[in-house]
């Protein structure tokens, strides 16, 4: 049986449901755990993913957030048996390297996405590279994501992008609102290619950049690639899957 320590974000569902689990369960310190479980939503579940990439530690979400897609339904019994047969997935983040108009370089890892998004009024033109060479000369749009499986899901499927499975070696290139050309939606790429964007006018029309939280204004270009390096573990119960979500999401109207 792993050894588990939770954590719970600051809002009173998730602080509540921490108070009654501490008291039903022996949990470990964190530092010695082998399983963390996180009560709150998937905001939350991406800050603890964040906290432990390279830990060798797994995440066991219990939602008590409002969507939940990352987590695993909260019930209070039968913790210890869930988390012992529960299923294993390895995510690989993206790395994000952004320079900005000072020269600045910015690096930061992103579990869900690399989005870039205008910062003014203006649209933002930018132009788009594979592994070296141009694909798209320009497109005007409110902006661009490069998503992982995991993000798939979010922001990448509001704005129209495909829903990848979790194991699934692809990446999503989804743009925001794109205005020219109007019917370019996307581009679905192996997970080892390397997506360049440069900002076009970056005076006249600048250009913000965000890894999941990380976020760095005006910037002029920027690389992103899967970091292969780095990589976090989540956790699943066997009657929920990540599998099953992914494919019950796309029946849904």
């Amino acid at each position: 049986m792993p050894s588990f320590a939770f954590l719970a974000s600051d809002t009173p569902e998730a602080q509540s449901a921490l108070a009654r689990l501490t008291a039903l369960y022996d949990g470990a310190p964190a530092d010695d755990a082998d399983v963390i479980v996180a009560l709150g939503g998937d905001g939350f579940m991406l800050q603890v993913l964040h906290r432990y990439m390279n830990s060798g530690k797994a995440i066991y979400g219990m939602n008590r957030g409002t969507v939940g897609f990352l987590m695993n339904a909260y019930r209070e019994e039968g913790l210890e048996a869930r988390l012992a047969v529960a299923l294993r997935s390895t995510i690989h983040p993206l790395r994000m390297i952004a320079s900005d108009k000072t020269g600045q370089d910015y690096e930061a890892l992103a579990i869900n996405e690399v989005a870039l998004f205008r910062q003014s009024f203006q649209i933002a033109r930018l132009r788009i590279s594979i592994d070296g060479k141009v694909r798209l000369d320009e497109l005007a749009c409110d902006g661009v994501m490069v998503a992982t499986a995991t993000g798939s899901t979010a922001y990448n499927l509001s704005a129209g992008g495909p829903i990848i499975p979790i194991d699934a070696p692809l990446l999503a290139l989804t743009p925001v609102s794109p205005f020219r050309p109007r019917r370019w939606r996307g581009a679905v790429l192996h997970n080892r290619q390397t997506v360049e964007i440069e900002v076009l006018e970056p005076e006249k029309r600048p250009v913000n950049a965000v890894a999941d939280h990380f976020e760095v204004k005006s910037i002029l270009r920027i690389r992103i690639n899967e970091e292969r390096g780095s990589s976090c573990a989540i956790l699943f119960d066997r009657d929920h899957s990540w599998d099953e979500r992914i494919l019950a999401e796309q029946f849904r109207y």
